[in-house]
């Protein structure tokens, strides 16, 4: 079984690499390149028509929503930048003066259109098309090309659909999880026992340090997310969306409130140096509940990440019964740290932050508050797209989709949790 798994593992490595976003855009960019130069050697009269494999080339990204408005801007930047260009041509003659005001001119005009980031293109166009002896019949193959190169574009992502990233984000959310899990099992540990300061320190420089973490996966959400938009081979995007958002967000809730941990513990053992920060018995409660939390944060990462209504039940009983664990630890050490403070009432204050950070986390990951959340994200949702987008939520409403969704709320705590 061992020989298996090794012999596999080249392969496991192969199919993993190639479903990175820049191995799949590198492929599906090349294909989209030469069928627009193809096409566009056939169409335009140019000999070379390199403008049309250009325009695919940027037209086409890793998603299906950023090739539409990409090719949109992109059409509207060259037909800009031709237009310039052409009232240039009847004007004046290429001069360094006369290409000042073109490009100024190409400029201003890109941002009148809108076109973002393809601002400067107004202005290569313009300076391409006035290069020529013959403005006319350049001005219109460089527009005939941009339209080949925007079509062509389109087309490849239509064949070949863009992959949906939400595994991939998926694994970004439970990879963030299984670290604060780490760390808080770390922060147990020395909880126990009796650390110094710079080791508490250290702990709590490590919760800081998962900021950054925090910020690679909302990367890797934002571009699962943008995958899911005007994707054909999702039917279910809006919710998708919103589950793993949302899961995201009480991650990083529970991030914050580690590092708040950590800061306390830092405090408690600045005052209590060079004796441990609890007794031995309180200790070890303090201990039992991080690790027990820890797991819950797992689970719960698993949880927002599982598609099949199976499984998530599971990971759902899994998560509600190592919560409700925690929550009976909890109850014994706030009992424990009563009678500590009895015979030193010194650090009640940190000793009643500590409870407060570990209820904090406990409400943040319990099922049932997760549920009305995201309810109610759906709803707002819901709400800003019919108001930004009636037209196309009144024809979603008369195909069903908006039925079909309203009718999965109901298993949101068990499918998609």
């Amino acid at each position: 079984m061992r020989e298996v798994s090794e012999r596999a593992a080249p392969l496991v490595r192969f199919v993993r690499r190639h479903r990175e976003p820049v191995v799949v855009q590198a492929f599906r960019s090349t294909a989209a390149a030469t069928i627009a130069y193809v096409v566009a050697l056939r169409l335009s009269p140019e000999a070379a028509p390199l403008t049309s494999p250009l325009t695919a080339l940027l037209v086409v990204q890793v998603t299906l929503f950023a090739t539409l408005t990409n090719s949109v801007r992109r059409v509207n930047a060259v037909v800009a930048g031709v237009l310039v260009a052409i009232a240039f041509s009847q004007l004046v003659g290429l001069t360094w003066w006369s290409l000042a005001l073109l490009i100024l001119a190409a400029l201003a005009v890109g941002h009148l259109v809108r076109v973002d980031e393809y601002v400067p293109e107004v202005a290569i166009s313009a300076m391409l098309v006035l290069g020529v002896t013959t403005v006319g019949d350049t001005a219109w193959a460089r527009i005939v090309e941009t339209l080949i190169g925007a079509v062509v574009g389109l087309g490849v992502n239509l064949l070949l659909p863009p992959p949906v990233w939400v595994e991939e984000a998926g694994e970004s959310i439970e990879g963030l999880a299984r670290r604060l899990r780490q760390l808080m099992l770390r922060i147990g540990e020395e909880a126990a026992g009796r650390p110094a300061v710079e080791q508490a320190a250290a702990r709590l420089h490590e919760a800081r340090r998962l900021d950054h973490d925090i910020v690679e996966v909302d990367a890797a959400l934002r571009q699962a997310e943008e995958s899911l938009r005007l994707n054909p081979r999702v039917q279910e995007g809006l919710l998708h969306r919103v589950v793993l958002r949302t899961g995201l967000d009480t991650l990083e809730i529970c991030t914050v409130v580690v590092r708040v941990l950590a800061r306390t513990l830092t405090d408690l053992a600045k005052e209590r140096e060079p004796r441990p920060l609890f007794a031995a018995e309180t200790g070890e409660a303090v201990e039992r509940l991080l690790s027990e939390i820890a797991n819950a944060v797992v689970s719960f990462a698993v949880l927002v990440t599982t598609q099949v209504s199976l499984n998530a039940d599971a990971a759902e009983a899994r998560l509600t019964a190592e919560l409700r664990q925690a929550a009976a630890t909890r109850d014994k050490l706030a009992q424990l740290l009563l009678e500590q403070l009895q015979h030193d009432a010194r650090q009640w204050q940190l000793h009643g932050a500590l409870l407060t950070e570990v209820n904090r986390m406990l409400d943040e990951l319990d099922t049932e508050y997760r549920s009305r959340r995201l309810l109610e994200e759906l709803d707002h949702v819901s709400a800003e797209q019919r108001e930004r987008m009636p037209r196309l939520t009144r024809l979603r409403e008369r195909l069903g989709v908006q039925e079909e969704l309203w009718r999965n709320r109901t298993g949101i705590s068990r499918r998609s949790l």
